[in-house]
């Protein structure tokens, strides 16, 4: 078990668990979704005619769907044991790569916790799309069912299984901070086929999974954290998240060229990597 009570808490975490806006945001969008798929831009038009004409006369549009008036009030953060142990995993990810880069060269991202669905500079999600991290805004999205998920359906419970998610979308912010995401993305877009694209995403969540060995070989080392069997806990993780392991447990048949995160093997064997060495430039996975 990840040894993190008692040690420094992140300030960079938004909890938006709760928020009000939720529900009237993601019920908009899925309006919103629907109208331009049936009717197009005009029906976008008329809806934006008839809820102007129902604001004019005192009636909120939004209640009338069912959701909460977009707002930006949100709860006060809870001050839970899952909250706690976010911000300290967070800031024993601060401390390494502050650590590798310079504290200056380093800037930390946001952890955003929400609960059902959240809006970030990339767009609308649900939970189901599962932790995310975004280029757009840098900050990493996360809602703390997936750890339950994590453990029940997937069959990979533990402290380090969860810090290990935090820490592979962290890794997500240093392809970032080194500006390899934009380099994949502008491949991505150069791209002949659906499968190259697809390839090409593989490559940077298996460096990734690299890096969040990088930052486990030194929680182990430096910062004493780990404790014996979390490694294992990861490499489980690993395992039941790969491309070809989730085609196969829903009964699909495996594609590779669908792949988007890469296989069982390769998520291990590159998380094993990074842990292995502790050093970043055994990370390249476009090599």
């Amino acid at each position: 078990m990840v040894k993190w009570q008692g040690r420094r808490e992140s300030a960079n975490v938004d909890d938006r668990r709760g928020a009000a806006a939720a529900g009237g945001a993601g019920i908009i969008f899925m309006v919103l979704r629907f109208v331009v798929g049936r009717f197009g831009i005009r029906g976008v038009m008329l809806l934006a005619v008839v809820g102007l004409g129902l604001y004019m006369v005192g009636v909120n549009p939004v209640s009338l769907l069912g959701g909460q008036p977009v707002s930006t009030q949100r709860a006060a953060p809870a001050d839970d044991d899952t909250s706690r142990f976010v911000r300290v995993i967070l800031a024993e990810t601060e401390d390494v790569w502050s650590q590798l880069f310079g504290r200056n060269d380093y800037p930390e991202p946001t952890l955003v916790l929400f609960s059902g669905s959240v809006t970030s500079a990339c767009g609308y999600a649900s939970a189901a799309s599962g932790p995310f991290y975004c280029p757009g805004d840098k900050q990493v999205y996360l809602d703390t069912s997936f750890f339950n998920e994590l453990a029940q359906r997937f069959g990979a419970p533990g402290d380090f299984a969860a810090a290990y998610v935090i820490a592979h979308e962290v890794g997500h912010h240093v392809q970032t901070v080194t500006g390899i995401s934009n380099q994949v993305r502008s491949a991505q877009q150069r791209a002949r086929s659906e499968a190259e694209a697809n390839a090409l995403q593989v490559k940077m969540e298996l460096q990734a999974d690299c890096y969040a060995g990088v930052w486990a070989h030194y929680a182990d080392r430096t910062s004493n954290i780990l404790e014996e069997g979390d490694i294992e806990e990861g490499l489980r993780a690993a395992e039941a998240i790969g491309d070809d392991t989730l085609q196969r447990n829903a009964g699909r048949r495996v594609t590779p060229e669908s792949f988007t995160h890469g296989t069982s093997q390769q998520r291990q064997e590159w998380f094993t990597t990074g842990y292995r060495y502790g050093d970043v430039s055994r990370c390249d996975t476009f090599g």
